[in-house]
């Protein structure tokens, strides 16, 4: 983890415990999937990710619309180690941990 003084939400602090995950649905392409063992993917490393919004000023004012505003986003990502090796970051919310 990159901040050690940040604390774990209750699925990822869940994930970090038991070291392995399991995709929670079919919503990544299948190819990507199969990359992995289908009963436990090892945890490489876990990171939070701080999206900073934007704020962009329109070209042409509107009144009440001048500015458009994205709202920053906490993001958790899981690095997942397939089964040649290698590793790939994926978003917190598409693993679950891996049954015991």
């Amino acid at each position: 983890m990159n901040d050690p003084t940040t604390s774990l939400p209750d699925q990822v602090a869940a994930i970090e415990r038991r070291g392995y995950v399991v995709f929670a649905d079919e919503s990544l392409p299948g190819e990507f999937r199969e990359r992995f063992d289908a009963g436990r993917i090892p945890v490489a490393a876990i990171r939070h990710v701080r999206q900073w919004g934007l704020q962009v000023d329109d070209e042409f004012e509107i009144p009440g619309h001048e500015r458009t505003r994205v709202a920053d986003e906490e993001l958790w990502e899981i690095s997942i180690r397939a089964r040649d090796g290698s590793t790939y970051e994926v978003n917190a919310a598409l693993l679950l941990p891996a049954p015991e």
